[in-house]
């Protein structure tokens, strides 16, 4: 690693020697891309030194296993750390990075990153796991968070759904809300705003879109919970009156306006209790299948949305509400960490628990997915 930090100070330095860099830009991104090879390296010597490695501690603390890991750290992250340099008061934000005066190297910025997002502990805990003073671990947290966004961004990430519910032909995904606690604000108004009177808690919305895939489509975060879900979910409903072909859906609850003439037939939603329905009695056995169905994949929703606050304990602690852009980088990369993890694999597990989900025990259902 030294001999490597000696050759990145000496292609940023000494451009006018290496006809094949054309600036500094060039020089610090080919250091940086030298620098994650190594690290990759070394990840792949451990890994051969210990082949019967557990994903266990990585799931556990991290949220992904090792694979993953080795997926988000070769995908950009690294090299992105090394070529950005750390956000500090007292530091250039547009300076040359000092790679041998970082306390932690990419696979660390990683760890800290995902060990953050997934748990609930202060900082405090996660100073004394990586051995950090506090300022270095605010710091890294600032400038790491962004770039594993950025990370995730740039990584590539309806059949199904008429296989396991033969009446839902053009149903395409779910949509549904989610509310995340908040800190409250000194800003009387903003805080009239978060305030939920029946929790007596402050909160922001969000409304996410899921494929059949059980994937992220689309997703407005980090809006006061006083608005209404329709009105957070304004600018999905102008995609799916611009961009939805006609005999496509979205499959939502009653809380979602489904009248309108903007998305009239592209928002379904399950009978309301009491609905009177008219017709034949084939046509209301027909309807009341079709309800039925409805109702099923109404639930993959809830599982996605399980799955996120599951996973992401960062999200049951009280976001900053005085920076609302680093709170919704922080949304946003919990939900791209999430996509990563939940593209659909046709295992026999995994059908074998969509379809037979109601009859299961909840200690099946978890030998299944594990």
């Amino acid at each position: 690693m030294i001999v490597v930090i000696y050759l990145y100070h000496n292609l940023v330095n000494n451009r006018e020697e290496t006809g094949f860099l054309n600036n500094e830009e060039d020089a610090r991104m080919l250091a940086a891309t030298l620098i994650a090879g190594i690290e990759l390296a070394q990840l792949d010597h451990v890994k051969t030194w210990n082949p019967n490695h557990s994903d266990h501690a990585f799931i556990t603390t991290m949220g992904i296993d090792v694979l993953t890991f080795e997926f988000i750290f070769t995908s950009g992250f690294a090299s992105l750390w090394y070529h950005k340099s750390i956000t500090c008061p007292d530091t250039n934000s547009q300076g040359i990075p000092c790679l041998n005066c970082c306390s932690l190297n990419a696979g660390g910025a990683l760890g800290l990153m995902l060990h953050y997002l997934n748990s609930t502990m202060h900082e405090t805990s996660l100073q004394q796991i990586f051995t950090l003073i506090p300022t270095t671990v605010s710091c890294y947290l600032t400038s790491g968070l962004p770039i594993l966004l950025q990370t995730l961004h740039s990584m590539c990430c309806s059949a199904l759904v008429v296989a396991c519910h033969s009446h839902l032909e053009g149903a395409f995904g779910s949509i549904d809300g989610l509310k995340l606690p908040v800190q409250t604000s000194h800003d009387v108004d903003i805080e009239n705003t978060t305030y939920n009177g029946w929790f007596s808690k402050h909160f922001v919305s969000s409304v996410i879109a899921f494929s059949a895939e059980g994937v992220v489509i689309a997703a407005r975060t980090n809006v006061p919970r006083s608005w209404h879900n329709s009105c957070v979910a304004s600018r999905i409903y102008t995609k799916l009156h611009l961009n939805t072909p006609p005999g496509y859906y979205i499959i939502t609850d009653t809380v979602f306006p489904h009248g309108m003439t903007s998305v009239d037939g592209h928002i379904y939603t399950p009978l309301k209790h009491g609905q009177v329905l008219h017709g034949s009695a084939a046509k209301i056995e027909e309807h009341m299948v079709f309800n039925c169905q409805l109702l099923s994949y109404c639930q993959t929703t809830e599982w996605s949305m399980r799955a996120i606050q599951g996973a992401f304990g960062r999200l049951h602690m009280p976001l900053n509400i005085i920076n609302e852009e680093a709170c919704s980088n922080l949304i946003k990369t919990c939900l791209q960490l999430y996509n990563l993890c939940a593209h659909w694999q046709a295992t026999e597990d995994d059908l074998d628990v969509w379809r037979d989900f109601k009859s299961m025990l909840f200690s099946e259902q978890r030998k299944k997915v594990l």
